[in-house]
């Protein structure tokens, strides 16, 4: 299915769409400040109570608001062109909010396809007409691409397979053609919650998909089949670099960073030394890249810390000690604001760690930039 005829099919199609309703979530709970510089950071995070939200903070660590939402949230993606940011429930979702960042609203609420549920992510086309969102169709546990209309209230349009299962992060290769896919490889059911239904038998793999056609144009496989891939991100130049989890041994400490030249088509792993592979405790959460360097972050929760490297030549740079590390995101060159789900915003500078907001708010594991 081309482009042209996902759009003839999605406006085709009665509503899909779940309109929002307002239970509480359209407005903020902390008011935004009259002079914001820099961008704002969204993220899911939840509070002591065990309610779900979708804050904006900035880059001193201010919440600038607070929306309540019905699911846990997971992660976002900011739409080109105009004021607004989607944010994805967790696996296994049902719903994603469309954030007015400048009102500090949820202005949409979208219920997922019948017999689907997300994974988290999504991606826009570089014009900001289409969302692309990561699903698993669990009556035959296929992965699927869900797109929708941004233009026309946010209408489903179609999908495009994956040949595989467990989708999760998306984003989109500088070309702004391809689509590039995390595939977990992990079969799950709603029915089931969040458990592993398929461990002996993964098949994990780093995905480059054309975004019209669907045709898989790279498919890359990690060095073992338990190499569970979740999480990347992409540089300027097209590299990929990518988090792995590991669902084999515990005992086991396997490469747990992918590194795929997109132009050369050459993909390999990153190897740490063996004590320093320990430390990561087989788990990569968010992946972030620095646009303004060759500096990229991976979130290790279950080693208290991240990894920065050089994605350029794959050399350690730096391990930032942060008790239950999950969100990264770039902030000024060569510099990363971190969240912790145990609470906490840090701003990492010249191999120095700050605490710059001090609340127990337990923040989910990524964090979507409103900047360009």
């Amino acid at each position: 299915m081309n482009r042209r005829e996902l759009i003839r099919a999605g406006l085709a199609s009665a509503g899909a769409m779940a309109a929002f309703s307002a239970f509480g979530a359209s407005t903020s709970d902390i008011q935004a400040a009259p002079h914001r510089p820099g961008p704002l950071y969204l993220s899911a995070m939840d509070d002591a109570e065990g309610g779900h939200f979708i804050a904006g903070i900035d880059r001193q660590g201010t919440i600038i608001f607070r929306l309540p939402v019905q699911e846990r949230g997971h992660g976002g993606c900011r739409r080109p062109f105009a004021d607004e940011v989607v944010m994805f429930s967790r696996r296994p979702g049902h719903f994603y909010q469309v954030v007015d960042f400048e009102a500090g609203e949820i202005v949409r609420q979208v219920e997922t396809e019948k017999d689907h549920h997300f994974y988290g992510h999504g991606v826009f086309s570089p014009d900001g007409n289409l969302l692309y969102a990561t699903t698993n169709h669990y009556p035959s546990g296929a992965g699927k691409i869900l797109v929708y209309d941004a233009q026309h209230e946010y209408q489903f349009l179609g999908n495009l397979n994956v040949d595989g299962i467990g989708p999760h992060e998306i984003r989109l290769h500088p070309d702004g053609q391809t689509l590039i896919v995390a595939l977990g490889g992990i079969k799950t059911h709603p029915d089931y919650d969040r458990i592993k239904l398929n461990l002996a038998d993964m098949q994990p793999a780093l995905l480059l998909i054309n975004r019209d056609s669907g045709h898989i144009v790279q498919r890359h496989e990690p060095s073992h089949h338990q190499l569970s891939l979740r999480h990347l991100d992409v540089s300027k130049e097209g590299i990929v670099i990518a988090g792995y989890q590991f669902e084999g041994p515990v005992w086991e400490t396997p490469p747990l960073i992918g590194r795929l030249d997109t132009a050369q088509g050459v993909f390999s792993e990153i190897s740490l030394p063996l004590d320093q592979q320990r430390e990561l405790h087989n788990y990569m959460a968010s992946v972030v890249i620095d646009p303004a360097s060759h500096i990229a972050a991976l979130t290790a929760p279950r080693g208290n810390r991240a990894l920065l490297l050089d994605y350029m030549t794959s050399a350690p740079l730096e391990t930032v000690e942060i008790r239950d590390v999950a969100g990264a995101i770039a902030d000024r060159r060569s510099e990363f604001l971190f969240t912790s789900g145990m609470g906490g915003i840090y701003r990492n500078r010249a191999s120095r760690v700050k605490r710059i907001e001090g609340s127990e708010l337990r923040w989910d594991n990524h964090l979507t930039s409103t900047g360009v």
